[in-house]
């Protein structure tokens, strides 16, 4: 893709010049961040992990604003970066991966986790995050309320709502999932 910059020799100044047409950082930012956590999320296979990807790619694009937006696609250049993070990502994991097994480190396995117990974990995942963090320190591992505050730096009475708002949310995710 060929991300062409405006012409240079034109009075940017003037009325009309080429700064007139170009957008603000927030307006392209509302309107590219859906599809570009999107891609993020398909080359990365996480949610975190695609929040992450496309809050770096749009980082660089806001600290270089001044030139991007010259061109005729800033969002295929954010796109670029999203995908080259992904890549470069990988490599780094694989490396690492492969770095690990060389030097004799046990191996890990993910658990196997039972269909249903699937449902309501994916449910879970679609809680707010800190609702979902919630959850999988008490429920996963068993944490009291205590730790869990200490963990995510909040009051235990924080822990509390955030533990009976995820249940009456997923109360109804699960009634709606048996209809």
């Amino acid at each position: 893709m060929h991300l062409a910059r405006l012409p240079a020799d034109e009075d940017s100044d003037q009325e009309g010049g080429p700064n007139a047409f170009r957008e603000s950082f927030e307006t392209f930012y509302r309107r590219e961040r859906r599809s570009v956590i999107g891609l993020a999320y398909v080359l990365s296979g996480s949610r975190s992990g695609a929040e992450d990807l496309a809050q770096e790619a749009f980082l660089r694009a806001l600290k270089a604003w001044d030139r991007i937006s010259g061109y005729d696609d800033p969002g295929a250049w954010v796109r670029r970066v999203v995908a080259n993070q992904a890549v470069s990502g990988f490599r780094r994991r694989s490396a690492e991966a492969r770095a690990l097994l060389r030097f004799g480190a046990d191996t890990y396995a993910i658990p196997e986790i039972a269909d249903d117990a699937a449902v309501i974990w994916g449910a879970v995942r679609r809680l707010p995050k800190r609702q979902a963090q919630a959850v999988a320190l008490r429920y996963l591992e068993g944490r009291a309320i205590a730790d869990i505050a200490r963990i995510l730096e909040c009051s235990e009475n924080t822990v509390n709502t955030h533990l009976k708002r995820a249940k009456e949310t997923l109360g109804q995710h699960l009634q709606e999932e048996d209809r």
